[in-house]
Formats: structure tokens, C-alpha cells, sequence
């Protein structure tokens, strides 16, 4: 219908136009060939070849009847002259008019240079500019040839781009990484590919030898800007390609990839190198905590044995019949002044200070500290904010001290505080090297944590705020943001109003109170504290039963890998999945090879079940392939983002909901091998280490999004970095997570962005209820709201705040680095008090409308509960290897969760298209269905999906044509 309106509507000079020609036939053959070319940018061979509906909305625009009439136009020779009058009035050239030939020259060769789009989005993007620009198109196979020519160009640039400055010693280096050396089983390229996977002194070492190895090479790319998405995919290829195939380039291509690989491996490496470090200094902390804790249960005894003395003695001091003069004689009569002195020192001895930092059990394992410390100090420079300054004139203290026999009087010891500085400088003014060098190593574990120091070149230990917008950029992006946003420019408008918001709120909820069942007051010593009653679980109607267990009962059984190639047949998913070298390289049915691979990958169950010898498609090179050179972020994205719209289309996912509203939630996964990428978390991965699978899930039950985290990393820290990155069609605005991912700083910037951030509360006693007015009458709810808001902590940042809004919302930074530098607990920036601020204003409102709303709490609970029924699918899922993740590094992490989130939306899809048919069907034969009842129908179910056993990939013919397959009898038989 829009293109009907948009193409397809006929104005007045149209109409002027349009009323001079002879005869009704003509008249429309005008009009159809005015609007074929407005929409195609062609002329068709028989200008009438067009759909039924086209046919009717003009001719109800030129008052005419649809008759066989109107064919005549399509033998007559007027159409050529209508066709000459089109060009010359609404002024549509021919592509080789030569300015038109530089423009679209210019355009799409900066598109080919910035981006690395696959032919058929170039083909579409360079016909849609030429239908905008009035340019008729040319032959497909006359334009295809066109970009391929012009991209060829752009990559032969590139090539040439990246080897300028290369000298024949750096080439040599470069080429001898693809060789392999006499007693080596592998080259050097596949050492240097190869990351850390164990958390140990020696793998830090190793890793920084890596690093070292990749500096050495030397590899500085050129004063030239070459575009990113370039750069990472010449090293994506370089860092998953055999060495065979790299040797087979072409010479100066080959000299590219490697150049591009070493220049991104540099911040892989390091980023490796940190990640092992922060494990194993995590580890270190750790153990001496537990080596402490082990040590006081073995001087239990000890402990007790002296303080029953030393209680002993108190009460003799507290016994008033006693005269202070005889005081001391009888002390020591009942506890000789030995047994008390040796208690005392027994006490002092195994009592620990509030901020201990346990330094005698990390001195036991200085010679663990001192074999890597030397390596880390020569090959890793940080740098810093104010805030990380003194770690690293700490850090650089040590880099010329730590091999002196005697090191130097000037360590810097600002960064000594009061519970590090009794270790590190006796009363007699000595100094501890030992103590100093734990805690510069603890500082810097929060300082990187914090981000308050950072490396470069670095994907994830990088400067967070070093892509804020600043100067003229943000001068110029300023009113846009906040146009956006919905953010005033000066602080005053946006703070009234939802100042003015906050008191309405209050107002409102306080009246309605006395009325509201689910709240009540408990007085809890001297305060009173609100509590608010669980929600009874909602009673299902009979109907709702007997429709859910009909609709699951004609569901057809399905093996799922052809639940897989009959979505491909539906979305043409599989098109988004192309090679990480040559973009438009294909094979035959390579849809089946690609859904064989991603089977393979969310099931855990590896290749080996669905190789089969005698079908091209899935032979093990084949599949091998596939998954090397096709399975990849970027590739699962859109791929996703095709599924996701897809959902969105269909009738009885907009029953569920529109898309407005999305869940984030965790799933964790144990990793049992050797890997750096996981971390502990006894409650979720016993002894072993694992990853949190976070992801964001819209209300009609499509995945959006999803992020992999080592171990359980605080979940308010990746919030907003699932939100902001994910990139379907869907744009939700109102987030709903649990308890654990809310604070006031995660409120704050979500209202920024434009959200509503909705969590459930688990516990609204304890939360604060913020006022800005300390004399406004919010009746019963005066007594819980008697901590005030300060806007005057707002208005001085306020440019700040939507700096840093806009650049998040532009991706200028990243999320999950910029909420690490406001998260930090005791010590927040000014920045981080302002949004902290303003956030408080946003928890209130949520707070009250959530206590007083029950349909916002259930809804907020269902969506929830759509998020564990997800996982739970997801668990069926993924069984095998005991459903346990077994990848070593990041990436292999991410691209097999990846295709696990991938798989879970194909079957949400695949359930809901044919649930929507049941319904259909059951409605036809008058049964009756209500609205509410399909509300409350899920599509994450599975017992009707086949995910076992080895796995044919066929389809049926019928299906493969886009036909349904015949759905089961409502008792659940198959017809």
C-alpha cells in the first residue's frame, strides 16, 4: 500500500498532462508507463505487465473502466512516443550521460571504500540511487559487471594502500610467517593466531612474548585513512584462513592481508595478555583470602583459648566489689600476669583489621609475582585518566627499580593507602618492596577494571571516553541529539519537567493508596518500611487449557534441520552468510551446508553427526569450510535481523506484542576446558569456570541480541551494551530486567537514551523513595520519602550528560566501557554523581507507578517468564557434551552462542507461522477462540521437534515451494 501511495499517485501537472492525449487506452498507457518508472527506473516491454492492483488505482484516478480496450495501447506505436515525451518532461537520462557515469562512479566508490557490502546489496543500493536520481537502468547483467569492476578497483587500491611503506626486510618478516621452520610442526602465523588458554605466570609470559613477536615486525600502516571494516576483514581472513590458501593469493594481496593481520593482532594480543594477567591477579587475591580464612580456622582454638582469658579478666575489671587500690592484686591472683600478657599477644596476634589485605599470604607467592612481573613491566605501557595516575607513576617506578639490588627512595606513594601503607613503610621509615609491589598489582586490578588506565592499540582495555564527542563535532551534533532524545539543550526545561512528573506521580499513587490491596506498612524499629504483597500467580481459564493443548497437538512433527531449511525457504536467511574473503563466492546448495553448520553448533554436538559421504552439501571438507569462512558475528547479525523481521510480519507475533518492550536476562554455560575467556562463580559453575550467555528478548519472542561474558560479570554493566548494539527492526523502548541489573546510574542513562528502564523489584523496602520538594504533602507515603534530590548536582553537567548520551547513541564509545568508568562504587566522578542524580528521579517514578500499577508488575513478570521459557528451549537445545560450552577462545564463544541464539528464533518462528494456522484452521470450523486466550500462547515449545540422532537434510517438494506442511488433527494425530 505505500508504494502504492508513494509511486503510483497521479498529481496535478500528471493529470494536466495526461488529459491531452486521444482515447482512454492511451490516456492510461501514459499513466502506467509515467508510474512504472517512477517505481522501476524502466520501461517495461509491454508497458500494461502490470499486478491487478496498479491496474485499479489508476484507473480510479483517471475515472476509466477496466476493459480489453485498454490492451490495445500495448501494440501501437504511440507508447515509443510517450516514452521520448517521459524522458524529456520529467527529465530521466541514460546511464551513460557521462556526469551521470561520474557521479554514481563517485557514490558508489566510496561506498565500496568505507564498507565491505556483498554484490547483491551493491547491486540494490546502485539501483535504488539511479531511480532516485531520474537515471533509467541499464541491463542487469550490464550493471552487475559495473560493480564488479568498480569493487575490484576498490580492493586493488586498498592492496596498494596497505603495502605502501612496506620495506623488503618488513616483507621478508611478514612472508617468513608463512613458512614452516625445521623442526616445526607449524608456521609462524599459526603461533602467533594461537592465544593464551591457561591462567598462569608462564601463559602471561607467553603472552607477552606474543606481543612482542607481533612488535617486532614492525607494521605501521600509512598516513592514508584506511577504513576499519576494511582493515578487520582482510585480518579476519588472514586470522581463520589455512596457511595453503594464504599462500595461493596473489603477491601483493597476500602482502595486504598479512599487513592488516598484524596490525589488528597487536591489540588482540595485548588484550590477551591483559585478560590473562587480570585472571591470574584475581586468582592470586583470591587465594589469599582462602589461604587467611584456612589459617584462622586452624588457630580457632588458639583464639578462643585467649579471649576466654582476657574475658575472664574483664570481669573481674567490672566487678564493683573490688577497690580500685586492691584492683590489680586481685586480677593477677586469679590470672597470673604471664597467662594475661601471653593472652593479649595471642589476640594480636590472629585478629585481622577491617581493611586487611592480607599481605603475609601474598608474600608466600612473591616469587610467583616476580617470574612474570619483568615481562609485564618491559612490554605494556598504559596510560590514564587523573584518577589512574598514581598507578602508573607506581607502575613505572617499579619498571626501573624491580631488577636493582638496591631499589631507589623515590617510589611514588600516593596510591599507599592507610591499609597498604603499615606494610610498605615500617615505624623506622624502611621500605617493603615486596608490599609495595602488591599493591601497585592490586591498584592496578581496580584501575583496569575501572578503565582508569588503558592500552593502545586495544579492542577491550582501551581509553572508553576516547571517542566522545568534543569540539566543533559535538557543536554541530548537539541539537540533533537532542531533537532525538526529546532533551531540552539547557538543563532547566527537561528538569522542571520531570520535576513537575515526579510530584504528579507522587501525588496520584498517594491518593490511590488507601485503595490499593498489595501495599501496607510495617513499622521496623523506629522506621517505617513499605511492603509490597507478591502477586497471586493468574488463574487460567478451561479455555485457555483446551486451546493451548489443541494448537500444540496439531503442530506437525518436524526434524529440526528441516524446521531449518524451511525457514531458509521462507526468509532466504542464508543469503546474509557470506565469505570472509571473497564476498560473493558460492556453492552449490549452500544453504543446506550452512544449516548443517549452525545445527551443528547450537546442538553441541559438533560435525561429526551430520557428515554424510554421499551428499556434497554436507561432506566434512565442505562443512568444514563453511564453518571457517562463513560462521561469524557479522553474518549471524544480519542473519538475525532477517529473522527477527520476519517475526515481526507475522499477524499472531503483533498479538504478543509490537516490539516495544524487550527482557535481558543471563544464561550460563559451564566451560570446562582451558581458557582465559571464563571465570568462576561457585553458585553457577561449582569448582569449575563458565560464561553468562546475556541476552535481550522482544515481546514477541524474538531474540534481539546477545553479549558473552567471562563468569558473571554484574549485569548493569552490559545492560545498556545489549541494548544499544543490537540492530534488528525492532527498536524497543521500554527495557524489563531483574532485580540484580538496576542502579541509579543504569536509570539515569537509560532515560538519557530515551528508554524506560523497567526491572522488577524484588525487595521495594528497601529501596529509596527520592523527593525534590522537602515540603510537598505526599500523605502515607511521607514517612518512606525523606531522602531529597539535589538538581543542583544535575545542572552543572548537563552539557556532559548529553555528550555522553549522544555519543553513546551514535556508538561513538562503548557502552560496557563507559559504564565500567561510572560504575565505581566509593569513588564516583562528578559526571557519574549527575546521572546518579537524575536517575534517582527516574527510580522514583518507576518505584511508584510499579507499587501502583498490578498490570505494570505482571507484565513486567510475564516477559520475564518468556525470558526462562527461552532458556529453557535453549537447554533442549544445546545438549550436547552434557550441555557444556567448549570453546577456548572468545570468538569460537560468541559464534557458537551465536548460532544457538540463531536456531532458538528459527524455531520461535517456525512454531509461531503454524500455530497462526491452526488458529486460522480451528476458527474455520467454529471453535471458538478468544482474543485473551491467544495472548497467552507461547511459541517456545519443542516437544514436537526432533533434535536427536544422526540428521537427514531434505525437505518436501511442497514445502520447498512455500506450501505448509498438512497440520495434525486436533487430538494431536498426524492426518
Amino acid at each position: 500500500m505505500d508504494d502504492l501511495a508513494r509511486y503510483f499517485h497521479l498529481d496535478d501537472a500528471d493529470h494536466a498532462l495526461i488529459a491531452k492525449k486521444r482515447g482512454d487506452h492511451n490516456r492510461f498507457g501514459f499513466a502506467a508507463q509515467l508510474c512504472t518508472v517512477r517505481y522501476l527506473g524502466t520501461f517495461l516491454d509491454d508497458p500494461l505487465d502490470i499486478p491487478a492492483p496498479v491496474v485499479q488505482t489508476l484507473a480510479k484516478q483517471l475515472g476509466l473502466s477496466v476493459t480489453d480496450s485498454l490492451r490495445a495501447y500495448s501494440l501501437g506505436e504511440q507508447r515509443w512516443q510517450h516514452t521520448a515525451e517521459i524522458r524529456t518532461r520529467y527529465g530521466y537520462v541514460e546511464i551513460n550521460e557521462p556526469q551521470v557515469g561520474f557521479r554514481l562512479t563517485r557514490w558508489l566508490y566510496s561506498l565500496c571504500w568505507t564498507g565491505t557490502d556483498r554484490p547483491s546489496v551493491l547491486f540494490e543500493r546502485t539501483a535504488t540511487w539511479l531511480v532516485m536520481h531520474k537515471v533509467l537502468l541499464s541491463g542487469y547483467s550490464t550493471l552487475e559487471r559495473y560493480i564488479a569492476r568498480l569493487r575490484s578497483r576498490v580492493e586493488k587500491r586498498l592492496w596498494q594502500s596497505l603495502c605502501r611503506g612496506i620495506s623488503l626486510e618488513q616483507q621478508a618478516g611478514l612472508e617468513k610467517l608463512l613458512l614452516i621452520a625445521d623442526g616445526n610442526r607449524t608456521s609462524q602465523l599459526d603461533r602467533l593466531r594461537t592465544g593464551p588458554v591457561m591462567i598462569s605466570g608462564p601463559s602471561l609470559i607467553q603472552a607477552l612474548l606474543r606481543l612482542h613477536s607481533v612488535r617486532q615486525l614492525g607494521i605501521k600502516l600509512p598516513a592514508a585513512h584506511i577504513p576499519t571494516m576494511r582493515l578487520a576483514a582482510l585480518a579476519r581472513y588472514a586470522s581463520t584462513a589455512k596457511v595453503s590458501a594464504i599462500l595461493r593469493l596473489p603477491p601483493q594481496r597476500r602482502l595486504a592481508t598479512l599487513v592488516a593481520f598484524v596490525h589488528c593482532l597487536e591489540a588482540t594480543a595485548q588484550d590477551d595478555a591483559l585478560e590473562v594477567l587480570e585472571a591470574l591477579l584475581r586468582d592470586l587475591f583470591n587465594a589469599a583470602i582462602r589461604a587467611d580464612k584456612k589459617a584462622r580456622l586452624r588457630t580457632l582454638k588458639d583464639l578462643d583459648k585467649a579471649a576466654a582469658t582476657l574475658a575472664g579478666a574483664c570481669q573481674i575489671l567490672l566487678d564493683t566489689g573490688f577497690p580500685d587500690i586492691e584492683l590489680r592484686t586481685q586480677l593477677f591472683e586469679k590470672i597470673p600476669r604471664d597467662t594475661l600478657a601471653q593472652a593479649v599477644d595471642g589476640v594480636i596476634a590472629l585478629i585481622r583489621p577491617a581493611d586487611d589485605v592480607y599481605y603475609h599470604e601474598l608474600d608466600a607467592k612473591y616469587k610467583t609475582v616476580r617470574r612474570f612481573l619483568p615481562a609485564l613491566l618491559e612490554h605494556i605501557r598504559f596510560g590514564s585518566n587523573s584518577d589512574g595516575k598514581p598507578v602508573v607513576a607506581a607502575f613505572d617506578w617499579l619498571r626501573t627499580n624491580i631488577t636493582l639490588k638496591k631499589p631507589g627512595n623515590d617510589a611514588p606513594l600516593e596510591l599507599a593507602d592507610k591499609s597498604w601503607q603499615k606494610h610498605v613503610q615500617g615505624d623506622d621509615d624502611s621500605f617493603d618492596l615486596h608490599a609495595y609491589t602488591f599493591c601497585v598489582l592490586e591498584k592496578l586490578q581496580t584501575a583496569l577494571r575501572r578503565r582508569d588506565v588503558f592500552v593502545s592499540p586495544s579492542w577491550r582495555y582501551a581509553d572508553p571516553r576516547a571517542g566522545l564527542l568534543k569540539g566543533e563535532e559535538w557543536d554541530a551534533t548537539r541539537p540533533l541529539i537532542c531533537r532525538t532524545l526529546g532533551l531540552s539543550a539547557s538543563p532547566e526545561p527537561t528538569l522542571t519537567a520531570m520535576a513537575n512528573e515526579l510530584d504528579r506521580t507522587y501525588r496520584a499513587v498517594a491518593a490511590r493508596l488507601p485503595d490499593n490491596q498489595a501495599v501496607r506498612f510495617d513499622t521496623i524499629g523506629d522506621k517505617q518500611e513499605l511492603v509490597l504483597s507478591p502477586l497471586d500467580k493468574l488463574d487460567e481459564p478451561a479455555s485457555l487449557i483446551a486451546l493451548r493443548d489443541k494448537v500444540a497437538n496439531m503442530l506437525p512433527r518436524v526434524e529440526l534441520p528441516e524446521l531449518m531449511l524451511e525457514i531458509a525457504a521462507r526468509t532466504n536467511f542464508t543469503d546474509a552468510f557470506t565469505h570472509v574473503s571473497e564476498r560473493s563466492a558460492r556453492a552449490t546448495d549452500l544453504h543446506v551446508s550452512l544449516c548443517a553448520v549452525l545445527m551443528a553448533e547450537a546442538c553441541n554436538t559438533g560435525l561429526e553427526p551430520l557428515i554424510r559421504g554421499d551428499v556434497t552439501a554436507l561432506k566434512r571438507d565442505r562443512l568444514s569450510w563453511v564453518d571457517q569462512n562463513y560462521i561469524r558475528d557479522d553474518t549471524l547479525t544480519e542473519a538475525n535481523a532477517s529473522l527477527v523481521a520476519a517475526q515481526s510480519r507475522l499477524t499472531l507475533a503483533n498479538v504478543w506484542g509490537g516490539g516495544e518492550v524487550a527482557s535481558a536476562d543471563g544464561m550460563r554455560f559451564v566451560v570446562p576446558v582451558r581458557t582465559v575467556h571464563a571465570g568462576p562463580n561457585p553458585k553457577y559453575y561449582g569448582t569449575g569456570r563458565g560464561v553468562t550467555w546475556y541476552n535481550l528478548l522482544s515481546n514477541q519472542f524474538s531474540g534481539l541480541n546477545d553479549i558473552v561474558v567471562p563468569g558473571t560479570l554484574r549485569d548493569s554493566l552490559i545492560l545498556l551494551a545489549v541494548v544499544l548494539e543490537q540492530q534488528t527492526d525492532l527498536q524497543p523502548t521500554q527495557i524489563m530486567t531483574d532485580t540484580g541489573a538496576y542502579s541509579d546510574v543504569v536509570f539515569g542513562l537509560f532515560r538519557l537514551l530515551g528508554y524506560r528502564f523497567c526491572p522488577r523489584l524484588a525487595d521495594v523496602g528497601g529501596t529509596r523513595f527520592w523527593r525534590i520538594d522537602p515540603k510537598a504533602d505526599y500523605g502515607l507515603l511521607n514517612s518512606i520519602s525523606k531522602h531529597q534530590l539535589s538538581l543542583k548536582k544535575i545542572t552543572p553537567h548537563w552539557d556532559d550528560m548529553l555528550r555522553l548520551a549522544g555519543s553513546l547513541k551514535l556508538g561513538k564509545v562503548p557502552a560496557t566501557g563507559i559504564m565500567r568508568t561510572l560504575q565505581v562504587g566509593d569513588r564516583p566522578t562528578r559526571l557519574a554523581q549527575a546521572i546518579a542524580e537524575f536517575g534517582r528521579i527516574e527510580k522514583t517514578l518507576h518505584t511508584l507507578m510499579y507499587i501502583d500499577d498490578e498490570v505494570m508488575r505482571r507484565s513486567t513478570l510475564t516477559q520475564l517468564n518468556r525470558g526462562e521459557g527461552r532458556h529453557s528451549v535453549a537447554r533442549a537445545v544445546f545438549h550436547g557434551k552434557r550441555g557444556e560450552l567448549r570453546q577456548h577462545y572468545r570468538e569460537g564463544q560468541e559464534d557458537q552462542l551465536g548460532a544457538l541464539g540463531l536456531v532458538l528464533n528459527m524455531i520461535v518462528l517456525w512454531n509461531t507461522i503454524y500455530m497462526e494456522a491452526a488458529l486460522n484452521q480451528i476458527r474455520m470450523e467454529g471453535y471458538p477462540v478468544s482474543d485473551e486466550d491467544v495472548s497467552r500462547l507461547s511459541p517456545l515449545q519443542h516437544e514436537h521437534i526432533n533434535m536427536f540422532g544422526r540428521y537427514s537434510f531434505s525437505v518436501p517438494e511442497s514445502v520447498a515451494k512455500g506450501e505448509l506442511r498438512p497440520l495434525r488433527d486436533q487430538e494431536g494425530k498426524d492426518n
